[in-house]
């Protein structure tokens, strides 16, 4: 496990650059998973300009506006926040590093930088203004889809994060509960499903201000949402976030941390690590598990893996380890991120190579939601997560959600061409 570049850099390279710790390998894996489905809805919203599926809207702009004090004020602020908090970070990196989200979020960063780096910020939009420039002028431009695909990208982050946060809450209550603000700004603790419904009402209402039709800019992120899902479930392995799946009692943690065939009973492992099992069950609670053994020609880590040096420190302290992640898990787990990345990756192949066969609105978006709601279903039983007991049966959050996912991707498919119908009349009465 890899938990920040500093671990990295030193255990492949032998480098060490301590400050470096602040940059995390999941909050990496995330920023490539927004490049990339970035990228994807942009290739995709630009071949349906191409091809005359969605227009342009005409856009009134302004050119040659003089620098108000409303321009220094924002500069000042912008490299006062940078100076104060992300120099500041750097320069307190022993402390900001176990969990940076929680240290932009205070009060505490380098008040000294803050300030050289606003009067820096000032300066150089003073002496870097068009002193030719006197008054405004208006201009109408052409304005396409495809070139408001940052514009996207922010709101689905932003939308994405809250709804993400505040899913998880409702799936963690009682640790919510406990520390309702740390749970809130922790960069720990993402449920995707709460992001995608968050994230999804967002872009609706940003479409609409736009003026594009909604049911193409789904589909266009139909393609991307799953990528970026998958190279996030990337991350969740690489740094060993805690978001894996439940014991495969066919392999054991032996006494270097490594994974080898289990000799003992799944009873006895337990019994064995005790202290660490019922940190995460109850000791009159059935634990999880499954045995299942790989076939000796693929890697024992695909069936089983013990996330040594993990970013959470979860399990028991590895021998002759030095530094900040030095914990495995005593009883090996199914590396569910991987499975996820794998199917992930397999449907966005699947939805990449077909998108062009898919003429009618919504039948991209639709698919996406069904395969995306089976997969996750599917994983759910192997991973740990909390339950709702509903008597006859005990569904997790994510269960019940990709059940509810998946069949409104059914009926959506059911009723798009329905839909469309109905729309392109609208649209013809109008005209």
């Amino acid at each position: 496990m890899y938990p920040d570049f500093h671990f990295f850099l030193k255990d492949l390279f032998g480098i060490d650059l301590p400050a470096l710790s602040l940059l995390k390998s999941f909050g990496f894996m995330v920023a490539m998973a927004f490049l990339a489905a970035g990228y994807i809805i942009f290739k995709e919203l630009k071949r349906k300009e191409e091809d005359g599926i969605v227009g342009f809207t005409i856009d009134e702009i302004t050119i040659g506006k003089p620098i108000t004090i409303f321009d220094y004020i924002s500069n000042g602020i912008v490299g006062f926040l940078v100076g104060f908090k992300v120099i500041g970070m750097f320069l307190n990196f022993k402390e900001a590093s176990p969990d940076p989200m929680s240290y932009l979020f205070s009060s505490k960063g380098n008040l000294i930088i803050g300030i050289l780096f606003l009067l820096g910020a000032v300066g150089i939009k003073y002496f870097t203004r068009d002193k030719t420039i006197t008054a405004e002028t208006k201009k109408k431009v052409k304005t396409y889809p495809s070139s408001r695909v940052g514009d996207v990208a922010v709101i689905a982050a932003l939308g994405g994060f809250a709804g993400a946060k505040i899913f998880n809450a409702l799936e963690t209550w009682e640790d919510f509960i406990r520390d309702p603000l740390g749970s809130l700004l922790s960069s720990s603790g993402l449920t995707f499903y709460g992001g995608l419904i968050v994230a999804t009402f967002a872009l609706w209402y940003f479409a609409r201000r736009i003026k594009l039709d909604f049911r193409h800019l789904c589909d266009a992120a139909a393609p991307a949402l799953i990528l970026g899902y998958a190279i996030g479930r990337l991350g969740c392995q690489v740094s060993g976030d805690g978001d894996w799946g439940i014991y495969n009692s066919a392999y054991m943690t032996d006494a270097n941390a490594k994974v080898v065939k289990s000799t003992l009973p799944f009873e006895q492992q337990v019994a064995l690590h005790e202290a660490h099992v019922y940190r995460h069950f109850k000791k009159d609670e059935i634990i999880p598990h499954k045995q299942i053994q790989g076939p000796d020609f693929l890697p024992t880590w695909l069936f089983a893996y013990t996330y040594p040096n993990n970013v959470n420190n979860v399990g028991e302290e590895m021998p002759a380890c030095e530094g900040d992640y030095c914990s495995a898990l005593p009883i090996p787990v199914f590396p569910t991120p991987v499975y996820e990345f794998l199917m992930g990756f397999a449907i966005f192949v699947f939805l990449w190579t077909n998108r062009k066969k898919m003429k009618t609105p919504l039948t991209m978006f639709s698919i996406y939601l069904i395969l995306n709601g089976a997969e996750r279903f599917l994983i759910e039983q192997i991973r740990v997560n909390s339950q709702y007991d509903w008597g006859f049966i005990k569904p997790t959050q994510a269960e019940i959600l990709a059940v509810c996912i998946a069949l409104c991707g059914l009926l959506l498919f059911a009723f798009r061409k329905g839909i469309d119908n109905k729309i392109r009349a609208a649209a013809n009465t109008i005209n």
